[in-house]
Formats: structure tokens, sequence, C-alpha cells
């Protein structure tokens, strides 16, 4: 589509709401602002924090703005520049992060308007599919192992040699994310399935050793490989895997935990994590503070450069492509869990 036109087409809701509050519309191409740039669209991610930023607490809601354009992660081409903006030009490919955090504009739409410092390059060789698979789950991953007392603050070859990194629901996207982030950096990654044909998309992934959390001897085979116990857990379902968690975690190793896994609250106790000096750290990527957001944009742009974080299911995660139409399918599929990651093809 030509920009000439002024007009593109947007997915929007009014509302909060299932899935049916998403519309597909016509609306006018604004000119970047100071700072920002225009992104014309390719492809857009769906993650559940997007689904459950348009059900909200309850449907019929009122939105903080008049309507709203759902997905905070997408890749595609800088199409415009504001005033002031450096490092990025016309032409140059991107992928987003945080897209609608705070603005009503996600990446659900051909052309998105961006604060400069919620794209980074998408390096030569990376698809769109690849750079819309980044954003949510990848910056999570790259918090989660950098936050243990021990170190490290970035990521890079070498900068998790020597340590074991255990992956709680190593077939998700950020499982997959944390996977691949962990074995460039150097570690040993263990991942824990609930099956085998996830524990294969684990493999797939990187995992070195792959454990059934359901399995009665699963902290004994962990022990196996990390005698001493885990340095870094990333975990999904705290709550439900907090037991195994604390039977594994080594003295002084963190237990990174990012989604609440269908759990709201979890009994921890006081002695023996004091004894261990175990570190709970809870990772949100909406306030996790524009410094750690920076490191990991570029640690992930720097592995996506040498060819970390490939995606598809050779790679263990399928992807499952929406035309931009059906983003409400889109929506509904990952708000059913469907295993993999869910884009939407904008162009």
């Amino acid at each position: 589509m030509s920009t000439e036109s002024r007009t593109q087409s947007a997915v929007v809701y009014v509302e909060t709401g299932d899935a049916s509050v998403l519309h597909l519309v016509e609306r006018e191409i604004h000119d970047p602002g100071p700072g920002e740039v225009r992104v014309r669209v390719v492809r857009s991610g769906v993650n559940p924090t997007d689904w459950k930023s348009r059900t909200g607490s309850g449907p019929g809601q009122r939105l903080p703005f008049g309507e709203v354009v759902p997905n905070q992660d997408g890749a595609g081409v800088v199409d415009a520049v504001g005033d002031g903006v450096t490092g990025f030009a016309v032409g140059d490919r991107v992928w987003t992060f945080l897209s609608a955090q705070e603005r009503p504009t996600g990446t659900a739409q051909q052309f998105t308007i961006l604060p400069v410092d919620r794209v980074a390059p998408l390096p030569e060789g990376a698809s769109f599919d690849v750079g819309a698979s980044l954003g949510v789950p990848a910056v999570t991953a790259h918090r989660a192992l950098t936050v243990a007392e021990d170190g490290p603050r970035r990521l890079a070859p070498g900068a998790l040699e020597g340590r074991t990194v255990l992956v709680s629901g190593g077939a998700g996207a950020v499982g997959h994310a944390a996977i691949q982030l962990a074995r460039w950096a150097g570690a040993t990654v263990v991942a824990t399935v609930s099956g085998p044909e996830k524990a294969t998309l684990a493999t797939a992934a990187g995992a070195q050793h792959v454990v059934n959390y359901r399995d009665d001897d699963a902290a004994e085979q962990i022990r196996a490989v990390a005698s001493d116990g885990v340095d870094i857990v990333v975990e999904v379902a705290i709550a439900s895997n907090l037991d195994l968690d604390l039977a594994v975690l080594r003295p002084r190793g963190v237990i990174a935990s990012y989604a609440d896994g269908g759990g709201d609250s979890v009994e921890v106790a006081i002695r023996p994590n004091m004894v261990r000096n175990t570190r709970f750290q809870f990772i949100l990527i909406y306030t996790m503070g524009e410094e750690a957001l920076a490191a990991a944009a570029e640690d992930v742009t720097a592995a996506v450069a040498v060819g970390v974080l490939e995606v598809g299911e050779e790679n263990g995660l399928p992807l499952h492509h929406f035309a931009l139409e059906q983003t409400a399918d889109a929506h509904r599929a990952v708000e059913a869990d469907t295993v993999g990651k869910v884009l939407i093809d904008v162009e």
C-alpha cells in the first residue's frame, strides 16, 4: 500500500471484552513526531498480555483512549522518522517491543508510530517472523537470565559459562527464548515440560536436558545434571512448581517468575529460604525499567545477528499465521494456549 492514500487498515477495539470486540477499520496515516519513527508493519506478534489487556478485569469497561490498536510486538520497515531521531533511517528493518505501552497504537495495523526507544534493528538475514517473535518473550527471558545475585547483568557468549539454568515450560515462547539465550551465553540448560511432544520442541530449541515435571523423580533427574543445584530458574508457574524449584535450587540461586501460571498466590517457607539465601525475582516487562529494556534490546539484537532465536517447529517454536482481518482468531488462538507463536501477516 502507498502512504499517498493517507489511509491504512487497522484492527481496533473501543471497550474491553472477548475477541469479538476487535474490528477491522480504515484509519488515517499520521506522521511521526519528534523522537518517533513510523514503521510499516510486516508481522504483528500476539502474546498473552495482548488478550489480557483487551479483556481487562471485565467486559464493557472504558479504555484510557477512545480506541486501541492491540499487540505489543512486531517487525517491519522504518517508513518515516521524526525530528531528532538518530540511529534509524527510512528503509531500516526493525523489530518492536512495548509498542502499545501507555499508547493507543499497537502493531495490528499497516503503519504504527513508536518512540525511537521502542524499536531495535532487525539484523540482515533475520526474517520478519523472527522479529515479530522477539519483543515480550525475548525481553522477558533476558531479564530472567540477568537478575541472579552473582550475575551476569548482560548476556553475551560466555556470560553464563559454568551456570545451570532451569527453564520451566520449555515449549512456550518465553521458554524458547530463555533456552536459546542461555545456550548462547554458555549455560547448561535443563527444561521441564508436560509430555513428549513438548519435550521434542524444547530439545529443538537447544535444551541439553529435558525433564517431565510430572515424574515422581523430576528433582532427582535435575540434580543428576546439577549436583550442586541450578543457578537460575526461569519460571512460568511458580505456584505449581515452587516445591520442585526449591528442591533443585543452589544457595544464592534465583527463581525468576514471569507469569502466574494460573495461581494467584504462593506460600513461601521463611527459614529454609533464609538459610539458602534464595532470591525471588518477579518480572513484568512493563515495569522492569528503561535501563533493563535497553540492555535486553541490545543483547537480543546481538544474539539474532548470529542466528540465535530462530523460530519455526524445527527450532522449537511452531508458527501460526493469521491475516490482519483474522486478528480476533489470532487472539483466540493465544487465549486457548496454542503451542508456538501466533503471528499476524499485516503485509
